[in-house]
């Protein structure tokens, strides 16, 4: 008996994201290295934290592949890219990559809305509100790179970052989160 309740467009476009958040977690891995290796142990922890989060997201897209009865391709991961050239740089690139997973977690959605797949839409609602959550937070994060200087930042500046990334939150506040009592 097929137990499998994925289409296979939808199953290949899971299997493609899976990949792709795993490939997000290379790059979070690989800019962790590097700030690591820059002296940087506030931003490398963050971004070493930021790696795991991205390999939960792509074990959610295995699991939910396996229970509707589909097959997982586990697919050749990106090579997460060349080194960042400063802090700004790097997350710039982390800016633009969640952006990217964003459009394609978007795709995704319209995908289950054109087939009616309402499971994989209900599914797929949680990493909308996830990617909003990781641009407002690499865009916090890229206004206070600009304070500090951007690409210019000088060294006490950076230092003051790489402590503040030490102790940030993993988690960035969303819109949908603020009230008039709670700015």
């Amino acid at each position: 008996m097929d137990t499998n309740r994925l289409s296979q467009t939808i199953t290949a476009a899971l299997n493609r994201q899976m990949t792709n958040e795993a490939h997000n977690a290379q790059i979070y891995l690989a800019y962790a290295a590097w700030a690591d290796s820059e002296g940087y142990e506030g931003i490398a922890n963050f971004l070493f934290r930021h790696a795991n989060e991205e390999r939960n997201h792509m074990m959610k897209f295995l699991e939910y592949i396996l229970k509707r009865g589909g097959k997982v391709k586990v697919s050749p991961i990106p090579d997460p890219g060349p080194d960042p050239t400063d802090v700004n740089d790097c997350f710039e690139r982390i800016f633009k990559s969640e952006v990217d997973n964003t459009a394609n977690i978007y795709n995704l959605v319209n995908m289950s809305m054109e087939e009616k797949d309402w499971a994989t839409w209900n599914f797929m609602q949680w990493f909308v509100k996830e990617q909003t959550e990781e641009e407002t937070l690499a865009l916090d994060l890229l206004s206070k790179i600009k304070v500090a200087g951007g690409k210019n930042a000088g060294p006490d500046a950076l230092y003051a970052l790489d402590n503040d990334l030490a102790k940030t939150a993993d988690d960035a506040r969303l819109a949908q989160d603020v009230s008039v009592e709670n700015p």
